[in-house]
């Protein structure tokens, strides 16, 4: 990777990590914390508390990518991050069960994922692209660890309205990492018009981003059903809620190092349909074992390290498949797709956890997530391999750009010469990646542009 593409991972992955760590803080303590509000009592409103935020996001995340396509990544990502801030602030401030269901809404308001996704893809080059994937994905998961160890104390000490605060100025300090560190996204040609509205419709209709957009609303959808029965699961087995860090800490770090294997087998080996069908059949297998575990804690525990191992590979996974099978141009609105059906699966989630555990308990939840997985797998099944699509057929290069040559119309200029296949201008150092068509493209119309302009 460049020095800009490394630096886009780092800090776009501080992005993430920063936002959702403050969201996930939330996730291990609120079904515990939620009979003490007015309505709290309620599992199917907890169930809708947790999952409003994702109810939010599904209707603006496609919005939020079009916008981003046509005004620029980093000013959207700075709006939706004062939004999350602005809800995570009427959270903390509710006192029934109702406030806190509009603060969530609000802080799902700031719907920025696909817009931080699309960023990352349009700062790195499609060889590199799992990696920084895979960096985000990784930050998530280590958020995600943080909040499980740090929850349940920093409950204690500054309860649930403490850390709604926290979770508002984690988001406010994640907009000082986009304006200072996040590079400049180079020269990108946005579609309008007829164009962006064909866009739009492949990227709905696409076979191969279904299956992925299907894939990730059922992961969420299991991700937060669980975290509405298993921590109150976790203290029917004897473990007090300040006490849960100690299983969730061995759990999160063991599923790391259990991760790392697959990912780099799925980059180096270019073997990513093998490695989904492997992590959702994990899926299948630790939600019907949850089903029967009862409340042993050591059950419990073993099943947690299967879970996070394949949420964490399937996190990294999924959104650089959408990435590549995406179209260049419009790559945000393909992705606010993905990221629509992903929080739609975090509302349903939450929602559907708590009305089958109000009515059915929690064993119906994991068997119910276990069924959704079995579809998944069926899907899964019949994906096509992306390998031969681009890695294959096209060849990444890369030009520096002369000092003298005006980088306004470049763009435009490269595209139209014979087996240029896509461009990306990196400005802040001069740089153009280009994909061309091997023994198939005009080489010298190309020097000629980088080195003399248009």
């Amino acid at each position: 990777m460049s020095a800009t593409e490394l630096r886009a991972g780092v800090s776009l992955a501080g992005v993430f990590g920063l936002r959702m760590l403050g969201l996930f803080l939330i996730l291990p303590v609120f079904a515990v914390h939620a009979p003490t509000l007015a309505g709290g009592g309620d599992l199917t409103l907890v169930g809708l508390a947790l999952g409003a935020y994702g109810l939010a996001q599904a209707f603006l995340q496609i919005p939020y990518g079009m916008a981003s396509d046509r005004w620029g990544r980093k000013r959207l990502i700075v709006i939706g991050l004062i939004v999350f801030a602005a809800g995570s602030f009427v959270a903390a401030a509710a006192t029934d069960i109702w406030i806190t269901i509009a603060g969530r809404a609000l802080q799902g308001a700031g719907a920025i994922s696909a817009v931080v996704v699309a960023l990352a893809a349009d700062l790195t080059r499609e060889q590199h692209r799992t990696k920084i994937m895979a960096m985000i994905g990784a930050t998530i998961g280590v958020s995600f660890a943080l909040s499980l160890v740090l929850a349940p104390v920093l409950y204690r000490v500054i309860g649930m309205g403490g850390l709604f605060v926290l979770t508002g100025v984690l988001s406010l300090a994640a907009i000082w990492v986009v304006v200072a560190l996040v590079p400049e996204p180079g020269v990108v040609v946005r579609p309008a018009g007829a164009a962006g509205r064909a866009v739009l419709r492949e990227s709905l209709l696409h076979p191969e981003l279904l299956r992925l957009n299907g894939g990730i609303f059922v992961l969420h959808l299991v991700q937060m059903a669980m975290f509405v029965v298993v921590p109150p699961r976790l203290v029917a087995a004897g473990l007090p809620l300040p006490e849960h860090w100690k299983l969730y800490l061995p759990v999160v770090l063991a599923s790391f190092v259990l991760m790392v294997p697959a990912i780099f087998y799925a980059d180096r080996r270019n073997q990513p349909k093998r490695v989904m069908l492997g992590a959702v059949w994990l899926l299948v297998a630790v939600e019907a074992g949850l089903a029967a575990a009862g409340s042993s804690a050591l059950a419990l525990g073993l099943l947690l390290v299967a879970f996070f191992v394949s949420f964490n590979v399937l996190e990294a996974m999924i959104p650089s498949l959408v990435s590549r099978y995406a179209p260049a141009p419009a790559r945000g609105t393909a992705i606010g797709v993905y990221n629509t059906t992903q929080t739609l699966g975090l509302f349903f989630g939450g929602l559907l956890g708590g009305v089958i555990a109000d009515h059915h308990g929690s064993d119906a939840v994991f068997s119910l997530c276990a069924a959704l997985a079995a579809l998944w797998l069926l899907g899964v099944t019949s994906m096509r391999a992306p390998a031969a699509r681009a890695v294959n057929q096209f060849s990444d290069l890369t030009f520096s750009i002369g000092s003298g040559v005006e980088l306004d119309g470049l763009d435009a200029a490269l595209q139209r010469v014979h087996g240029v296949r896509a461009v990306q201008l990196v400005a802040i150092e001069r740089v153009a990646h280009l994909k061309v068509v091997p023994g198939d493209w005009d080489e010298g119309s190309v020097r000629k542009l980088v080195t003399e302009g248009v």
